[in-house]
């Protein structure tokens, strides 16, 4: 695939809810790149896969990928746990990755014209998607502050769920991103770890910032 030249381009993965999105919004906002959350569109899929009665449809798979509506990833129902299984599920098929990672590779590569650069973050964006990211990152946080985080976003949202029920959610999201055949999260060599355990939206983005600002000025 060619790809445009001389753009900054950002890989992360992340096990969820460890704050990566945010992150990827805030890098995005700061160096004018241009965000995919990968995550969504494996949610997106997730749910068309529980609207066909839990059958996976290559066809129906490919023309929604083909007509993607980025807005469509802005659907509070992405948000709800069945949607995240189903998108952890479908994520396994060997199928499905290949027609999602052309769409990711080439707006990690070829981003709109009006961006000097791509962030992206998922599960598999610095070992497969962007091998050759200009920036990795890798971005956890314990289990249980990970559980807390969603749970909170999910009372925001009024949802009736126990801290118990996301916490078991997040630890069977974990297992199944990490022990996949196809495409696991991991941390690969290159990247950098970032643990945002006990820090703060604004304080992480300052580490991340020093450091891409070191290289890219320097």
């Amino acid at each position: 695939m060619s790809s445009k030249k001389d753009i900054i381009t950002v890989a992360i993965d992340s096990p969820a809810a460890a704050g990566a999105g945010t992150q990827a919004k805030l890098i995005s906002n700061e160096f004018d790149l241009f965000y995919l959350d990968t995550g969504k569109i494996y949610r997106l899929i997730g749910m068309l896969y529980i609207q066909n009665k839990r059958k996976i449809n290559y066809n129906l798979i490919k023309k929604k990928i083909k007509r993607i509506n980025f807005k469509d990833l802005k659907d509070r129902k992405l948000l709800n746990d069945n949607v995240a299984i189903a998108a952890s599920i479908i994520a396994k098929d060997k199928r499905i990755r290949t027609i999602i990672k052309n769409l990711q590779r080439n707006f990690a590569y070829n981003p709109p014209k009006k961006f000097k650069g791509s962030v992206l973050d998922g599960r598999d964006i610095t070992s497969v998607i962007m091998k050759k990211a200009t920036f990795k990152f890798y971005i956890t946080a314990n289990v249980r502050i990970r559980a807390q985080r969603r749970y909170l976003e999910y009372k925001k949202l009024k949802r009736n769920i126990s801290f118990n029920e996301v916490l078991k959610s997040i630890k069977k999201r974990d297992y199944l991103d990490k022990n996949r055949t196809i495409s696991p999260l991991k941390k690969t060599k290159d990247s950098i770890l970032i643990n945002t355990s006990k820090l703060s939206k604004k304080a992480c983005f300052k580490k991340i910032k020093a450091i891409m600002d070191k290289k890219i000025y320097n």
